[in-house]
């Protein structure tokens, strides 16, 4: 099988078991031939990816929780002496406190907001940062979104506007890095049980609403985004940037 990505590398960022996304996305960029850094945010993160790990057999890993200082940029530092370049970044991280989350965007705190805002939104925007010089030869930066950054999703909450603060942002980031031949996307999958998506009030109802009314009346899995991921940081979409990224069984186009 030929793979169209080998020779390049890349940082996942948000593994937390194997129904998360960034395991589709890792699973299918190792299949192209991509050499993988791959994070995790706590011990306990460790012991739950720890078989996956052995699967994708990554040649960096590093605890990485965007809230500590110093993390991310010890995560950069080392892929830096390691590879010396990155090619791809895959962004698949979001955190909203459960009142905030549960609760009605206009009961939501100040201090809830902004921690939702910092972890989803923008540690998207510092690995940009913290990218770039590594992206000489161009490179591709993912984000994951979800149609409530379009659209009101009932118990959505507080993730619906960051979701569209992350959107708008990654069409800022695809101007701003260009020039460099950094392109920039927002996948957004349909509704998947993953363990940040059960936190979701009435999520089982989003996943039966999307398998009945989505034009193509059925759910999309972890392996679906992984293939349009490795598509998107594929020659093949070499003059794309700045999207968001429907995977959804067409869910975003029905009223």
């Amino acid at each position: 099988m030929t793979q169209a990505l080998a020779g390049k590398y890349a940082l996942i960022v948000g593994m937390a078991n194997a129904n998360s996304i960034a395991y589709g996305v890792a699973k299918a960029l190792k299949e192209q031939g991509v050499q993988l850094a791959i994070t995790y945010q706590t011990d306990r993160t460790k012991d739950f990816i720890a078989p996956l790990l052995e699967e994708l057999e990554p040649a960096i890993v590093l605890k990485c929780n965007v809230q500590e200082e110093g993390d991310l940029e010890a995560v950069f530092a080392q892929i830096q002496k390691t590879w010396g370049r990155l090619d791809i970044g895959v962004h698949s991280i979001a955190f909203a406190l459960k009142d905030d989350l549960h609760g009605r965007v206009v009961d939501s705190s100040a201090a809830g907001f902004a921690l939702a805002m910092d972890v989803s939104c923008h540690s998207f925007i510092r690995m940009a940062k913290l990218a770039e010089p590594l992206m000489n030869n161009g490179g591709t930066l993912l984000t994951m979104s979800y149609l409530g950054a379009e659209k009101v999703v009932q118990n959505y909450g507080v993730m619906g506007p960051v979701k569209a603060a992350l959107e708008a942002s990654v069409r800022y980031l695809a101007n701003e890095l260009g020039s460099k031949k950094i392109r920039v996307h927002a996948v957004s999958p349909g509704p998947i049980m993953t363990r940040a998506a059960s936190g979701i009030p009435e999520f089982n109802a989003l996943l039966s609403q999307a398998s009945q009314h989505a034009p193509m009346r059925e759910l999309v899995d972890i392996d679906d985004v992984g293939a349009a991921a490795a598509f998107l940081c594929s020659e093949g979409a070499k003059r794309l940037t700045g999207s968001t990224f429907y995977v959804d069984g067409g869910m975003n186009i029905i009223a």
